[in-house]
């Protein structure tokens, strides 16, 4: 476990990375970024990374988000917390019309694959989208 979640975290951070300001994003929201609100307070108390969940908000809404999910490859679309494999939801469809979250919005569990692997996809689906 201690293996999977360090790697998970590490890749998490790249990934975040390479995401934050790209031109079909509206934002990157991870911990582990300095641009997030909490950044601080998350360094301070979050030893050895910044976890394995981030969320990405896909320019053009709800539609564009569900496009987006739809077309990756190698990321499965499904709803948990993480394995070993890396995950995407989006959390508004699985909640329904009264859910708080923002129709834009998708929610990675990232897992172990090469983040190369994962950025390539995601970048895949956003540029098709």
């Amino acid at each position: 476990l201690y293996i999977r979640v360090a790697r998970a975290s590490a890749s998490a951070l790249t990934i975040a990375r390479h995401f934050e300001g790209h031109p079909k994003l509206t934002a990157v929201l991870y911990a582990g970024l300095e641009s997030h609100p909490g950044h601080a307070i998350a360094r301070r108390q979050m030893a050895g990374g910044f976890g394995a969940m981030l969320s990405l908000r896909v320019r053009g809404g709800g539609t564009a988000a569900v496009a987006v999910a739809n077309r990756l490859r190698l990321i499965v679309r499904a709803t948990s917390l993480g394995g070993v494999e890396t995950l995407i939801e989006h959390r508004a469809s699985v909640e329904g019309p009264k859910s708080p979250v923002p129709a834009d919005l998708l929610r990675l569990s990232i897992g172990i694959e090469d983040p190369a692997d994962l950025i390539a996809d995601l970048e895949q689906a956003l540029a098709g989208a």
